[in-house]
Formats: C-alpha cells, structure tokens, sequence
C-alpha cells in the first residue's frame, strides 16, 4: 500500500444523518493534491538542539548511546565500501524512495499517521442487536476495526508521536555534537549523495532516530498495521543506503536511540488515562449534574439505534501543558440556559443559514468538516504545520518541536473540550429541527471541538511562524464558523470554544519560549 503525494481521503456521512430524517445515504471522495515535497538542506542545522527541554526525558543524555568507530578505522571503511556497493545501479524503486524520504523525516511519518487515522476514522456500525460493538486492540482487524481514530483519538496519537520524534531528535542531537562523525560522502569523495548533504553529523541518523520512534508509537495506536509500518521503516532505513547517505552504524544507533526514547514515552501514554475514556457507566451521574445545573434537556444521541457517546470522560485524561486544575479554570463558562433570549437568537441564526445558506457557506462547512473518514481537525493542522515547516526549511529537530507544541496543545485541546462537553451535556441544534450535511458527532454540543482545536493550533503556529500567524488566525474562526454554517453548533459553542482554544495555546507557546530552542 503506497502513499503518495496525492492525499487520498473519503469523507462519509455519519449514520445519524441516516436516522429518523429521511435522509439519503450520502458520500464523496475528495482528492487533496499538494506539491510534490523536495528534499533540502536546512537553513539552520540547530546545532543547540541537544540542550533543549524535552517532554518525557528527564534529559537528552538519558538514553547512552556509545561513542562510534573513528572513520579512519578499518570497521568504517568496511562500511564505506558496503555503502559504495548499495549505491551501485539504482532502480527506479530505489530512487522513488529515496525521493519520498527525502522530503524529510517527520514530514513522511507525520504524513503516514495521518492517513492512517483517516482510514481508521469510521464509527462502529450497529449489529442485529442494535448495538454497537467496542473495538478490540487485542482483535485489530476484527469487525469493527480498532481504533477508531475519532478527533479525540487522532490528536493522542499525534501528541504521542510528536512528542517521541521530538525526545529521541533532541537526545540525537546531543549525540550527533558530542561525536561529530562526518557525513559519508564527505569522508570519502568516492560516494556521491543522491541528496542534498548538509554540516549535521551523521551519526546517530536522525532518519533512523524518527522511523524508529514513530513506528514504535503508531504499531501501539494501529495495532493492525503493523506489517504495513515495518515495511515503511524498512523502506526508509535502505533509502539513506542508496541514497548514500549513513553507514549502516549511523543507521543502527539511530535505530537503538528511537526505539528507547519511544518506549519511554509509550510509559506515559499506558499512564494517561485513556483506557477509562470511553467509561459509559459515569454518563448516568454526569446527565444528573448537568441538569442540577439547570439544564432541562440534555443532549441524547440522534441515531438508531442510539449511539452511545464518544469518549464521555476522555476529559479525565492527562494534560501535557498544565495540571488538572488549570484545567477547570479553563473551562468555560455555562451555555445560555434554553428558554433564554441569548438561546432563541442564537437558534433563530441557525434555523435563518438553514433557510438561506450561500454557496460559499456550504463551501466552507465541507472544506472543514474533517469527519468520518477524514484525519479530523487535529490532523488538517498537522497538514497545516508540516507544510510550514518544509517552507521553511526547518532542520528535523525543530520540525519536530514545531509539531511537539501542536501535538500537545490538540491533545491539551481535546481533553478540554471534552470536559466541558459532558460536564455541561448540552444538547445540539439537532433537538431543535436543524439538519446538517456533514454528518453529526454523537457527543454534546458545548464547547465546539473544532473552534477548541483550531484556536490552539492557531496560537501555536502564529508563535512558530510569526510572519503567517494572522492567516492561522483567519483559518480558525473560519473554522469555527464553518460549525454554524454546518448547522451542527450555535455561535456561542464556537465562540467559546475559540476563546478557550486559544488559551489552551498560550500555555503551550509558554512551554516553547523556555524550551531554550531560542524562539
């Protein structure tokens, strides 16, 4: 199964629009074409990287990585030579591939997570019972699959794959500076790089440092593609062979380095929470807290059978930017109550879009409706973010911090939103007579999930890319309005979605500024 530069993504309505509507089984194949990504060689090699902040790691020296064989050694030239032989008559495949890796490391595994988490973005289906069976890790493959990447999902897997290329780049770093073992072709004149070969030392290979990290943390979040993900870092790992790139030491120790950065990171993860997330027992009290707040209708799932709901207390996971407490500081303030003015303005809006919606609202709606099928709103900033920083010719570490930040803000984000979601437990324009065309989550209504998302991302980016941060500011509240025009959210959802969304951001351009990256 090949990826290509051309994104491949289905969007498929979800069955709620199917139930008691009337409505027609809907769906559409979307095509994302970009550029194709050129390798380069970075602006600024980070030569500093190996002294800033990781996540998990107390600290870049943490994972030993021996000293390598000096290049004068007969064990060095030994491997030269075999790199000669490896480089030797090129195919076609073997020049594609190194083309595809060369694009950057975390830029193709990023890539790779995504699409994965649009392939796995398909709610359960109701049997003959009329329920809906639970994925199972331990049975992958089995009807229905496991995961099911939703939002939620899709942004832990993200956080947890960024923050490990993260840790094991900045312990590489470390180690590429301490030994200072010069890149092959600059060893020996006889090997002639297929790509462009920059001052970074080559041992370890950051390449190896990425595909190890990343297929350790995605073959715990996909469990059912492994055999696909070994046969991605296989194809990565001979690609800097051909490419003459690394010896097969450097390639080795980046190996050893990614994969113990990883599983430490991969403790974390086991530790956070997440498999409590989808604990259907607590929605009972939850239901009875909402209403003694006031509430008197409370949201209920609009299929049929009725869905329970996605992830009611993936609120209760644990945070990366800030502890528990900041968190329910920021959560944000109380819906209007329904029979308020502020209620009936809001839904008057709704029911008028309805009425008279624009081409360029509906256009809007589907270019941010990230549903089922899709790599969902945290995986459309990623897209965002990666793309940036290949523009910008950003070395691999920093790269990597620039998703780092994201990753965990989404994942920051999501808990978030989720929180107030079932601490609110509001119900959605749904109960009220709208309809909507890009499909309907089985989850309350306040706070928007992606007004929550994309004001953090947008926040981050802006701090990352300070000359672009005024269009990621106009993205997110298209994005947020984009869930009105969707008739899916009223304004004050998204509003205070955004507003905590960019909050939730600050906190991590606060851990950014003193990470001693210099930005």
């Amino acid at each position: 199964m090949g990826l290509t530069v051309k994104k491949y993504i289905s969007f498929i309505l979800l069955p709620a629009l199917l139930a008691g509507a009337g409505a027609l089984v809907v769906s559409c194949d979307k095509s994302i074409d970009e550029p194709e990504r050129q390798a380069y060689s970075p602006g600024n090699l980070d030569e500093k990287a190996g002294a800033w902040k990781p996540y998990v790691l107390t600290g870049s020296s943490e994972v030993a990585l021996p000293e390598p064989k000096a290049v004068t050694s007969a064990e060095y030239k030994a491997e030269l030579s075999a790199l000669k032989q490896k480089m030797a008559g090129l195919t076609g495949v073997q020049r594609d591939a190194i083309s595809y890796w060369g694009a950057g490391a975390v830029y193709r595994w990023n890539e790779i997570a995504r699409e994965l988490a649009a392939r796995y973005n398909i709610p359960p289906a109701s049997n003959a019972e009329g329920k809906y069976p639970v994925p199972d890790a331990n049975n992958p493959l089995a009807d229905p699959k496991f995961p099911f990447a939703n939002p939620p999902y899709t942004a832990r897997a993200l956080a947890y794959l960024s923050v490990a290329q993260y840790d094991a780049l900045v312990a590489a770093w470390n180690y590429k500076f301490k030994y200072r073992r010069e890149a092959p072709s600059k060893v020996d004149s006889g090997i002639q790089a297929v790509l462009p070969v920059s001052g970074l030392p080559s041992y370890p290979s950051e390449d190896a440092v990425v595909a190890a990290a990343s297929f350790t943390v995605l073959k715990a979040m996909f469990p059912g593609e492994v055999p696909f993900l070994e046969a991605k870092m296989k194809e990565h790992r001979e690609s800097r062979l051909w490419a003459g790139m690394n010896v097969e030491s450097d390639l080795t120790a980046g190996a050893d380095l990614g994969t113990a950065v990883a599983a430490k990171v991969m403790g974390r993860a086991r530790a956070d929470g997440m498999s409590t997330a989808n604990n259907q027992a607590l929605t009972a009290g939850m239901i009875e807290k909402a209403k003694l707040l006031g509430l008197t209708e409370v949201w209920i799932s609009q299929e049929s059978p009725k869905r329970p709901p996605m992830l009611p207390n993936y609120g209760a996971v644990q945070t990366w930017n800030f502890d528990r407490e900041t968190m329910i500081k920021l959560r944000p303030g109380p819906p209007p109550a329904l029979d308020s003015p502020d209620f009936k303005k809001a839904l008057d809006e709704l029911k008028d879009i309805q009425k008279n919606q624009t081409r360029e609202q509906a256009r809007i709606a589907n270019y941010w409706s990230d549903g089922a099928g899709s790599y969902t709103p945290p995986g459309h900033w990623f897209r965002t973010a990666v793309n940036a920083a290949h523009d910008a010719k950003f070395s691999e570490v920093r790269t990597a911090r620039t998703l780092a930040l994201l990753g965990t803000s989404q994942m920051d984000a999501g808990i978030c939103c989720w929180d107030t979601k079932f601490y609110y437990y509001y119900p959605r324009p749904q109960q009220f007579g709208l309809k909507t065309s890009v499909g309907l989550p089985n989850f309350p209504s306040y706070t928007s999930g992606h007004s929550t998302f994309s004001g953090a991302a947008a926040r981050v980016l802006g701090y990352v890319f300070p000359d672009k941060a005024g269009s990621f500011d106009k993205m997110a509240q298209e994005a947020s309005t984009s869930r009105m025009y969707g008739l899916i959210h009223f304004r004050f959802d998204c509003e205070a979605g955004l507003k905590c969304g960019v909050a939730i951001g600050d906190y991590a351009v606060a851990r950014g500024k003193a990470d001693g990256s210099g930005l």
